[in-house]
């Protein structure tokens, strides 16, 4: 387990004011950062051995950032191809 805890500030550094502003502008967006950073944090629990969890839970949890982690991205280059 990696136990790095993959913060949208360190996932996205050059993007991180962008982020900001659009999580205050936009409440889906603001949605999407919320349930990313749960997520996250769930992960880290889980990595750091706070939480218990099967391996099922485990994989699950890690598919679910990924993909918000890619909505958060292409909503990101959509507003810089805008």
């Amino acid at each position: 387990m990696s136990h790095i805890p993959h913060e949208l500030k360190e996932e996205f550094p050059a993007d991180a004011e962008t982020i900001r502003h659009l999580a205050s502008e936009n409440p889906q967006f603001a949605a999407l950062t919320k349930r990313y950073d749960i997520v996250n944090a769930e992960i880290h629990r889980i990595e750091g051995g706070e939480d218990a969890a099967s391996d099922t839970r485990w994989e699950e949890l890690k598919k679910e950032r990924l993909h918000l982690k890619d909505s958060i991205f292409a909503q990101l280059v959509h507003l810089r191809n805008a």
